[in-house]
């Protein structure tokens, strides 16, 4: 495996997990070092990039309202109607869009994409789609 590809896989587990430790995040407030340890002693992390797992853990929590803000005028209710895995996934790719500017946009919607397959049914992927392609497009272009 090429070391992009390596990388991509290694950063697709670190979403996996990230989504949920902020889902944990969200149910119990716990401290987020001890969601991370909690995550890296019941997980195998050795093909996770551990570093963009918790940038990608601790950068959420920290901006949660701004991220909120930026995508709750594209909802289609009222923000605190979203169930907690559905607004940890919005408030993930969210913050990748927005901060992660290393990663191009289009890997941030395929990933949240395919991330959001994992646990919804497919009736919500348009929905998901269409907020994350919004959420996109109000940000300035690459």
């Amino acid at each position: 495996m090429s070391s992009v590809n390596a990388l991509a896989a290694q950063r697709r587990r670190a979403r996996h997990f990230a989504l949920q430790g902020l889902y944990q995040w969200s149910m119990t407030r716990a401290n987020l070092a001890e969601i991370e340890a909690e995550f890296r002693i019941d997980n195998d992390f050795s093909h996770v990039d551990g570093e963009y797992y918790r940038s990608l853990l601790t950068g959420v929590v920290q901006d949660a309202g701004d991220l909120d803000s930026s995508y709750e005028q594209l909802l289609d209710r009222p923000l605190d109607e979203l169930d907690p895995v559905e607004r940890a996934l919005l408030r993930l790719g969210t913050f990748e869009l927005k901060e992660r500017i290393d990663v191009p946009y289009r890997v941030v919607i395929n990933e949240s994409v395919a991330l959001a397959k994992k646990i919804w049914c497919h009736r919500q992927l348009p929905i998901y789609q269409r907020r994350t392609r919004q959420s996109r497009a109000q940000l300035p272009p690459d």
